[in-house]
């Protein structure tokens, strides 16, 4: 193999040798693994570093959406993956139209399963793919563990001279595209326990980094009421016993009047809890989600 001599050492705190694995060859099975879960259990203490980030993030997404825009999530390799997972549970979870969200992957669909690794590397996909499909409004969510990635950093950049803005997630506080994007959210993970492998704690952290502000969004755009899912599509008979459930839950009524409230919503759960909380009809009760946005606060306290 030739080595070309382009090629620079990455100095990510990812690539960094971690001093309390270096052994991990010699361990025991049940020390590797306890090895494993210390490091793991840093990981939440440094997403909580960032939430105010998270929280301006946060903020972006919403206005993008409610101002008819969408959310990009561009990813290589683990990071990727990543985002593509999580933009695939929102529709199931919060009922969220499938343009709201979307992922791009370095490499296409076959990087999902088989590593396409070369394909991070190229810049210019990363813009092309962003000038094909970003429009002034979106928000980009660039993912990359180091913070450096050129297939990422290219949609970034793309992205911004089309009018959207950025936000970059990375597990390196230092991250020098800090500077190119509205919100950077740079964690400290610190080395791996196998050095290098970003599947590891800096891919938990994205991961909880974006089950937070996906779910956020999703609250603050009113798919959630109290702490229950209201915006779900029963698929199934256990979705659709679930739906009883939370109507029962988000009320307090019996279980026949909750049922008699669903079917007479056609299988609406939102109308159906306006209709029960507030005493209104299902229709009057449909036309105040429509003026409140899909809120169910919002209806409620226009039919109190």
């Amino acid at each position: 193999m030739t080595i070309d001599k382009a090629v620079v050492r990455v100095a990510a705190p990812t690539e960094r040798r971690n001093p309390r694995s270096v052994d991990l060859d010699l361990m025991s099975t049940r020390d590797v693994l306890g090895v494993i879960n210390e490091a793991d259990r840093t990981v939440p203490a440094a997403v909580a570093g960032v939430l105010d980030e998270i929280t301006a993030a946060v903020e972006l997404a919403v206005a993008a959406i409610r101002g008819g825009h969408r959310v990009h999530y561009f990813g290589a390799g683990t990071s990727g993956r990543v985002g593509v997972i999580d933009v695939a549970e929102l529709p199931p979870t919060f009922n969220s139209p499938d343009d709201w969200f979307c992922a791009h992957l370095a490499g296409g669909d076959e990087a999902m399963f088989r590593a396409v690794e070369d394909a991070e590397d190229d810049v210019d996909a990363g813009a092309r793919e962003a000038a094909g499909c970003v429009r002034p409004g979106d928000l980009v969510v660039g993912l990359a563990a180091s913070g450096r990635t050129p297939y990422v950093l290219g949609a970034l950049r793309s992205a911004r001279t089309i009018g959207a803005r950025g936000v970059l997630v990375a597990a390196d506080p230092e991250a020098a595209a800090a500077t190119e994007v509205d919100v950077f959210i740079g964690m400290d993970t610190g080395p791996e326990v196998v050095t290098g492998s970003t599947r590891m704690k800096a891919a938990t952290a994205q991961k909880l980094v974006l089950n937070a502000f996906s779910t956020a969004v999703m609250v603050r755009l009113g798919r959630v009421y109290s702490n229950l899912m209201i915006d779900m599509v029963a698929t199934n008979a256990k979705l659709r016993g679930r739906m009883i459930s939370i109507l029962i839950e988000a009320t307090g009524m019996d279980e026949e009047l909750c049922r008699r409230a669903l079917a007479d919503a056609n299988g609406d759960l939102k109308t159906a809890l306006v209709a029960l909380v507030s005493g209104a009809g299902v229709a009057d009760s449909r036309a105040a989600l429509a003026r409140s946005a899909g809120q169910v606060r919002g209806a409620l306290s226009l039919l109190s």
